[in-house]
């Protein structure tokens, strides 16, 4: 009499930004229904299969990956893993080296390959699981990825060597995602893509951002959309006049904008100017005028002066953004700006993202101030202690400001009204408001 073979154990591990998280989760939904036993990022002595899918975009980034590849590399060597297979944006971009350098790995993936590692598996790829995707976030929040790849050709990005060029996800599609997402509990969706702002362009043969916002608002049961990685140059600003009259989409915008200085904006191949950028900025306060704005600036690309440094700083200074995120330039090979004399030396990059993160720290201190004594409306994610952990619509997970809540109860995931009664640079403290 046969036995039935157990079904295989994966563990997949995630590196890098919500992106790829979305592509772990997708493999994740493919490798159960084929009946695999899959969990993320599990920290059991011992696993029958691992999944890495790497970063590559950054020195850092790039360094973590090849430093958990080496890790579970010992792993199998010890007997604590049984296969190990690599996937995303490193191994697209290094797949020649790391066969090499790393041969312990029992195959490497790059980022458009699921097919290719279910059939490695013994799997098949699923077409009728689409838009069934598991998630690895808390239940009530969830990633969208409303294209993969970029058209763009800024210096200093590699994205477009890993991810390719840009495709569109059908608005069919993505609203058919959002309400398989919305019966399972989620109520807040965060619109991801390499460049948010392109979407709509292969398909639809114009920019359809703001036509796919209506859509996904009706919806039921999504109560926040929120809007991450728009690109400034050539911006559809029909896209503010949806935030504005579309309850369900935050006041937020994500618009990295990586440097205000025309000559560096030249270098770094942004296709915008300063005078352009200050236009844009004030037509979407004006259009929005509670808008939260983050953005991120990249300090260091080759050419960057002390004058260059010096104006950002003012610009950042005048108080535009909420949020703010700095990156220190990293030399990527086959990007236009690696043709460039990497210039600026490594301790003035750490020591201009040190001085522009001061700059708004005071900033954001000011800012969150201004909100004591408001009442506001959040979406509670946790219970740390004697406090529960919030986020306002202004606050996206793991990059923004908290809200920490006293009360006696609160169930996780739900909206609550509370009043601001205390502020640091990044964080928030409430009481919950009672009914009655």
């Amino acid at each position: 009499m046969k036995t039935k073979r157990q079904p295989k154990k994966v563990n997949v591990i995630t590196l890098g930004c919500s992106k790829n998280l979305v592509d772990s989760e997708n493999l994740m939904t493919q490798l159960s229904g084929n009946h695999f036993e899959v969990s993320h990022e599990s920290t059991q002595a011992q696993d029958e299969v691992v999944i890495i899918n790497t970063c590559g975009f950054i020195d850092r980034a790039k360094e973590e990956s090849v430093n958990t590849i080496l890790e579970y590399s010992q792993r199998k060597t010890d007997g604590l893993v049984s296969e190990l297979y690599v996937m995303g944006c490193l191994s697209e971009r290094y797949k020649h080296d790391l066969v090499t350098e790393i041969p312990e790995v029992d195959g490497y993936f790059g980022t458009q390959d699921l097919p290719a590692i279910l059939s490695r598996l013994g799997g098949e790829y699923q077409h009728e699981l689409l838009g069934e995707r598991q998630t690895t976030t808390a239940s009530h929040f969830a990633y969208l990825k409303i294209a993969e790849g970029c058209n763009r050709t800024c210096s200093f990005c590699a994205i477009p060597l890993m991810r390719g060029k840009h495709r569109s996800q059908s608005i069919e599609d993505l609203v058919s995602q959002a309400q398989h997402h919305a019966r399972n509990g989620v109520k807040e969706l965060i619109l991801i893509s390499q460049e948010l702002t392109y979407y709509g362009l292969d398909l639809y043969k114009k920019r359809a951002l703001s036509e796919l916002l209506y859509q996904l608002a009706d919806v039921d049961g999504i109560e926040w959309i929120r809007l991450h990685y728009a690109y400034p140059s050539k911006f559809p600003r029909d896209i503010l006049t949806a935030m504005k009259v579309l309850p369900t989409v935050c006041n937020y915008l994500d618009m990295p904008l990586q440097h205000i200085s025309d000559p560096v904006l030249r270098a770094m191949r942004r296709q915008i100017t300063r005078s352009e950028t200050e236009d844009l900025i004030k037509y979407a306060k004006d259009t929005v005028p509670n808008l939260c704005l983050r953005t991120t600036m990249l300090v260091g690309h080759p050419g960057e002066t002390n004058r260059d440094f010096d104006e950002l700083c003012e610009f950042v200074g005048q108080g535009h953004f909420d949020r703010l995120g700095v990156f220190e330039y990293s030399h990527e090979e086959n990007t236009s700006a690696h043709q460039m004399e990497d210039d600026v030396p490594p301790s003035l990059k750490s020591l201009r993202a040190n001085t522009l993160m001061d700059i708004q720290r005071e900033i954001s201190l000011q800012k969150n101030e201004r909100l004591v004594g408001q009442t506001m409306k959040v979406l509670v994610e946790s219970h740390e202690g004697e406090y529960y952990r919030a986020r306002t619509e202004y606050d996206s997970p793991e990059v923004d400001n908290e809200v920490w809540i006293k009360a006696e109860y609160l169930r996780l995931g739900d909206f609550v009204d509370v009043e601001i009664t205390e502020a640091t640079e990044y964080d928030l403290y409430a009481v919950a408001k009672m009914d009655g």
